[in-house]
């Protein structure tokens, strides 16, 4: 049997294997494997095809790739967790540099400024989010959540979490998995019609045993959390800490959370400069301020400026290294990975280029063409432009109850006119029955929610 060479996998020589297998006295690879178990071994031949060249591999993936319908080609309301803003070309223009794009870690022999984008970025989002320390990114806002509420626990020593009914189901998921054993969750009620939190509920359920509150403003249904101050004010009593998730492209116009006494902030990158993309493109931030209890408690690194050996010049470089898993390793505060740095960079450039005049308007853009659409969706007979009584940002959940049609519906007959309609909420939250979270952003046009509203219109009517 002829020996083949992989040119793509290292070491494939027989006589470099050969010298390898010597070297750590085995006689072949086989051997390495000789601690599993017999029983757990498969006995048969793997049904592996032949291999496609690398010209058929293209033309495969460019076939899969075209049975795809992007939001390119058609007009789109989905939000829900990644959300279509426009992405400035410089972004991209940055974060593909080499010396971004390849350096794994950044460390001093391959690093041509990482350090300092990290730092600049750090330091221009705890300017939106008023907070002292942010670290370097997360993989989402969902275990940037999960590691929040982990970083209370350990700081109050408390065990509990009270988890917002409005939390978005696919975060509430990653927060109980990230979160268990070592933290309980329970769950504080909301109000049908306005999405604020049930502060009776919350009353009910709070003790000295809580570590944390958590909830999401703006919320994952859109509307906008106005009883910070109070929630903030119940859980000081018990010394309860208060962690927020935050959408921070809202920033610019809705108070940050920690002007109503959250101690934790967290939430996701994507729409600070990220394409919308499939199971990718989105990193989560955590922010607190600058107090040792909450600094040495976060498991991801901080990048900050520090004297070097020559007096008068300064660097930059990881703070309080030891947290890390990256130094402990299994002794760790919790294991992070760090391939979302380079969307801290984007983030980063996206906020320099924005700054603060410019996230001021790109809100009040947001919110402009958002009321618009709420406006126009109530004038349609049988649809009620927003079902909560709350303001709301750039989400908001619009019911067809009355058009006796489903979503589904709904939707497929949208997507046949080439436009993408809300999200279907029927399942996640039952007791709105056939409604659906819509999202309109900067990137939509009055001629675009127009077309939205004549196809609604049409739809229902027929």
């Amino acid at each position: 049997m002829t020996k083949k060479v992989h040119p793509y996998i290292p070491n494939m020589v027989p006589e470099v294997k050969e010298e390898m297998l010597k070297e750590i006295g085995v006689e072949s690879t086989m051997e390495l494997y000789s601690c599993i178990p017999e029983e757990l071994l498969f006995q048969g031949e793997m049904n592996i095809p032949k291999a496609l060249t690398e010209h058929e591999l293209r033309r495969h993936i460019d076939r899969l790739l075209n049975k795809n319908v992007s939001a390119n080609e058609y007009l789109n309301f989905l939000g829900a967790g990644c959300w279509q803003h426009f992405v400035p070309a410089v972004c991209d223009e940055i974060n593909q540099r080499s010396e971004f794009l390849t350096a794994y870690a950044g460390e001093p022999y391959e690093d041509h400024g990482r350090y300092q984008a990290l730092f600049e970025y750090q330091s221009l989002l705890a300017e939106l989010v008023d907070m002292d320390v942010v670290n370097v990114p997360t993989f989402d806002w969902g275990q940037a959540a999960a590691t929040s509420l982990r970083m209370a626990g350990r700081i109050t020593g408390r065990k509990k979490v009270l988890l917002a009914k409005t939390v978005s189901p696919e975060r509430e998921k990653i927060i109980i998995n990230y979160g268990t054993p070592e933290l309980e969750f329970g769950v504080i009620g909301n109000d049908k019609d306005t999405g604020l939190l049930n502060l009776d509920d919350l009353k009910n359920q709070i003790s000295d045993d809580i570590a944390a509150i958590y909830f999401e403003n703006p919320s994952y249904l859109g509307f906008i959390e106005s009883q910070g101050t109070e929630i903030s004010e119940i859980a000081r009593e018990h010394g309860v800490l208060i962690v927020v998730g935050v959408d921070p492209i809202s920033l610019g116009v809705i108070t940050p959370p920690s002007r109503y006494g959250a101690d934790i902030v967290c939430g996701d990158l994507q729409p600070l400069g990220m394409h919308m993309n499939y199971s990718g493109g989105q990193a989560g931030f955590i922010a607190t301020r600058n107090e040792e209890k909450f600094v040495n408690e976060f498991p991801s690194r901080l990048f900050g400026i520090v004297p070097t050996v020559k007096k008068g010049e300064y660097g930059f470089g990881d703070v309080a290294y030891d947290r890390t898993s990256f130094a402990l390793r299994e002794k760790g505060k919790e294991s992070v990975g760090t391939q979302t740095a380079l969307w801290g960079i984007t983030a980063g450039v996206y906020l320099s280029l924005l700054g603060p005049n410019g996230m001021y308007e790109l809100g009040q853009t947001i919110m402009q063409n958002s009321q618009y659409a709420v406006k126009k969706l109530n004038k349609i007979p049988g649809v009620k432009g927003s079902r909560l009584n709350s303001p709301f940002f750039k989400e908001f959940i619009v019911d067809f109850n009355e058009t006796n049609l489903s979503v589904e519906t709904i939707n497929e007959r949208l997507q046949e006119r080439k436009i993408f309609g809300g999200k279907d909420l029927s399942t996640e939250f039952p007791e709105y029955g056939q409604a659906a979270l819509y999202c309109v952003t900067e990137i939509h046009s009055q001629e675009d929610i127009d077309q939205l509203i004549t196809a609604l219109e049409e739809i229902v009517k027929n």
